[in-house]
């Protein structure tokens, strides 16, 4: 049973969000909810707490009537009562201070912007891939069947979460945000279809996307991304880039638009 703790003013939000979370089964069992609409009334319980009481993850707004501190001394007390408890901030307030703030100032885990497209099924994908890596980390690193491995890279087949190496891709873009979608998906399919190359049009069938507006253009924008998270996990040298190039990892195929997925192994070459 997955327990969120939640901290949200607005009652609009609760009602789209805790139907969703609470019909999703985190770990195989029902989700247990803890809601509370003022930041006051938050901080109050979590220091009258048991240790029992501790939840497995906390959902919080960062601005909650009219305190952009508001949500910041929920994060703080929770970071004294448990430290190292996963903190999600679920905010209108993506790419402000706000969010640098939420990151530097109290580590915040991850920040979702609540008006991004899918955001119920993105809000459920970084909760899941939370709970893994922290079910992961206090088993020391076991790793659990769904999972899609080609030579050194993993694909978590829950999350759509990529491990290079053991190091996750993040966004290129901005290296404290996840990945997006739809380069995660494109990998996945290209590894599943691996040695066999995926056009455009096939891809776009994969995707389910509009054939129309999935152009060659816009595929090759999202192989572009991968190919610079993935340098992004090698240390922002070129690394991946140059394998590619050689043949190796994500591999442009012929004259028909396709892309290939060449798995690399520990000594360079292809497996």
């Amino acid at each position: 049973m997955a327990r969120i703790f939640w901290v949200e003013d607005q009652t609009h939000w609760v009602e789209k969000f805790q139907p969703v979370l609470e019909g999703e089964a985190f770990d195989a069992s029902p989700t247990e909810m803890q809601i509370f609409k003022f930041a006051e009334a938050a901080c109050q319980h979590i220091k009258l707490a048991a240790e029992a009481d501790r939840p497995d993850i906390a959902l919080i707004d960062a601005h909650m009537n009219g305190n952009d501190a508001a949500g910041f001394s929920v994060s703080r007390t929770l970071n004294r009562k448990w430290p190292g408890l996963p903190i999600i901030y679920l905010s209108e307030h993506a790419g402000t201070g706000i969010e640098q703030e939420a990151f530097e100032g109290t580590g915040a885990r991850d920040f979702i912007a609540k008006h991004q497209r899918n955001v119920e099924q993105v809000l459920c994908w970084r909760i899941r891939s939370v709970l893994r890596e922290e079910a992961m980390r206090q088993t020391g690193g076991e790793q659990g069947s769904d999972r899609l491995e080609s030579g050194e890279l993993t694909i978590d087949t829950a999350t759509w979460d990529i491990y290079w190496r053991g190091v996750k891709l993040m966004n290129p873009a901005n290296p404290r945000r996840p990945l997006a979608p739809m380069p995660r998906k494109i990998l996945r399919f290209l590894v599943e279809a691996s040695p066999r190359p995926v056009s455009t049009g096939q891809m776009a069938d994969w995707l389910d996307a509009d054939p129309e507006r999935f152009s060659y253009a816009s595929y090759r924008q999202h192989i572009r991304t991968l190919r610079r998270a993935f340098d992004q996990a090698m240390g922002d040298e070129g690394h991946f880039q140059r394998l590619c190039r050689e043949g190796q990892g994500i591999v442009t195929f012929g004259d028909e638009g396709a892309y290939c997925w060449k798995p690399v192994n520990t000594k360079g070459g292809t497996a």
